[in-house]
């Protein structure tokens, strides 16, 4: 009961402490310097600033619809952290807006604000939730067009929403900053969660693997297969569940798997390169 209770109050802490630091990072560093590092969050610079309304509270009614949205196509668990993580978020930012910028120095607020939002997706990823907006509308996409790729989708609309700061602010140089904002952001968010590896493997040993291998293509669209095993001590026929994701995704991972069989045995390995459907194309380097 004690390990319980210690989990869940760890989660909570990450939980509070990602928007905490996701909202000191627009507001300190990215909105007073009009950077726009993509997503929800570079939509909400822009409309703010156009429309004189604070950043979190556009922010806030923006993922509003997103979030009933998810709810009903993933369910209300699944949304219920997210909501919480984008309604503080929205709260910080807000409140955090007055104080002004750290540094007008947009290319070392870019670079701060970057990793700052960063650390804060991976602290809300490792608690089970996602920051909203654009992550809820990719993974929506992808169960519609199987043949996109999450990293393209995520690339196309960094580099639209970058490109409409450009325009919006009628400063090119805002938008060369604001993509430097977005490859910080990607880069220091693979470190936080796995030492900046490209994709984690997973080899679990449960009783119940069917169950996990099911919500792990539903929920995940992540390719699974079935390996046979034999325990050495038992001597019993084991189905053994491999699979591969994307660093991103292997927090998600280890939740179904402690929600489905707390008891089962995982190993966790890095993979610094995968060939195949949603990974690198195996003949793209040499053509």
């Amino acid at each position: 009961m004690k390990r319980t209770w210690g989990k869940s109050a760890g989660r909570f802490a990450l939980l509070t402490a990602a928007p905490l630091i996701y909202g000191a990072g627009i507001s300190l560093f990215l909105d007073p310097n009009h950077l726009a590092p993509g997503g929800m969050t570079g939509i909400s610079v822009i409309l703010s600033y156009l429309t004189g309304v604070g950043t979190g509270t556009i922010l806030f009614l923006l993922n509003l619809p997103i979030l009933i949205l998810g709810a009903w196509k993933f369910g209300l668990r699944f949304i219920l952290k997210t909501a919480y993580v984008v309604t503080l978020t929205s709260f910080v930012t807000d409140m955090l807006a007055d104080r002004g910028a750290v540094t007008e120095d947009p290319l070392l607020a870019g670079l701060a604000g970057g990793v700052l939002i960063a650390c804060g997706i991976g602290m809300a990823f490792r608690a089970g939730a996602t920051t909203g907006g654009m992550d809820i509308i990719i993974k929506i996409l992808r169960r519609r067009y199987r043949h996109l790729k999450t990293g393209f989708l995520f690339l196309c609309s960094d580099l639209v929403i970058a490109s409409l700061s450009g325009l919006i602010f009628r400063n090119l140089n805002v938008a060369l900053y604001a993509l430097i904002t977005v490859v910080v952001s990607g880069r220091t968010l693979n470190f936080v969660l796995y030492g900046g590896d490209e994709a984690r493997m997973f080899y679990i040993i449960t009783e119940r693997p069917r169950e996990i291998g099911e919500r792990l293509l539903k929920n995940l669209e992540a390719g699974v297969t079935y390996l046979q095993g034999k325990g050495g001590f038992t001597g019993r026929e084991k189905e053994i569940v491999f699979c591969a994701v994307h660093g991103p995704q292997g927090p998600q991972v280890e939740e179904i798997v402690k929600e489905e069989d707390p008891s089962a045995f995982m190993i966790v390995t890095s993979a610094s390169e995968i060939y195949g459907e949603g990974y690198k194309d195996l003949f793209a380097d040499v053509l």
